[in-house]
């Protein structure tokens, strides 16, 4: 929070992953020992893209956000990269939003939103979930109506301003094999644009 409050950021990813036969949603409960957030229910998977890695600071085509996905789902879910082709992933927008967690910890961030439909195996690690399940929209807004559940705050942000009506437009778009696709979703909106969120 002392970086925060000096008005610095960083770049970060927000992946959400759809099973295609039937579009429901991955979700993870993040782990009792994150330092952020924990214990908190949010999008299949949320990180950063690191300095470490020149493939993960490319800008041109979201490519480095893509790479640092593939590469985080592998970590947290244990999903295979062979599972989650960066090519496959469809880009939306990005978002700036700013949210405390303990008083020493947050995060202030530009978040890249990254939607990918994919048939995946989940193998979780247990240092960054705590469980995980597919959810219908139906089975999420009654997650959210339950107040036993907590949520990190940029998925309940992303859940408030856009996923649903995203979430109505990806199954409407179902192939001749009644799968739903990400990338029918391209030029659904205007990613250019930083949208600030509060």
């Amino acid at each position: 929070m002392e970086n925060i409050n000096k008005g610095l950021l960083h770049r970060a990813f927000s992946a959400f992953v759809f099973r295609p036969s039937d579009g429901k949603l991955l979700l993870q409960q993040r782990a009792t020992e994150k330092i952020t957030f924990p214990d908190m229910w949010t999008n299949t998977c949320c990180s950063h893209p690191l300095d470490d890695f020149e493939e993960e600071k490319v800008e041109e085509e979201q490519l480095g956000v893509r790479v640092a996905a593939s590469r985080k789902l592998e970590q947290e879910l244990g999903i295979p990269q062979s599972q989650t082709p960066i090519d496959q992933f469809q880009y939306l927008t990005k978002i700036h939003y700013l949210a405390p967690s303990n008083g020493v910890w947050g995060e202030h961030e530009v978040d890249y939103i990254l939607f990918l439909t994919a048939d995946v195996t989940v193998t979780p690690n247990v240092n960054e979930i705590r469980d995980y399940k597919y959810v219908d929209k139906a089975e999420l807004q009654a997650m959210f109506d339950n107040s036993g559940n907590t949520f990190t705050p940029w998925f309940k942000l992303i859940a408030r301003d856009f996923l649903f009506g995203w979430w109505d437009e990806l199954l409407k778009c179902k192939d001749s094999h009644g799968q739903v696709s990400a990338k029918s979703l391209a030029g659904l909106v205007d990613g250019s644009k930083v949208v600030k969120m509060v």
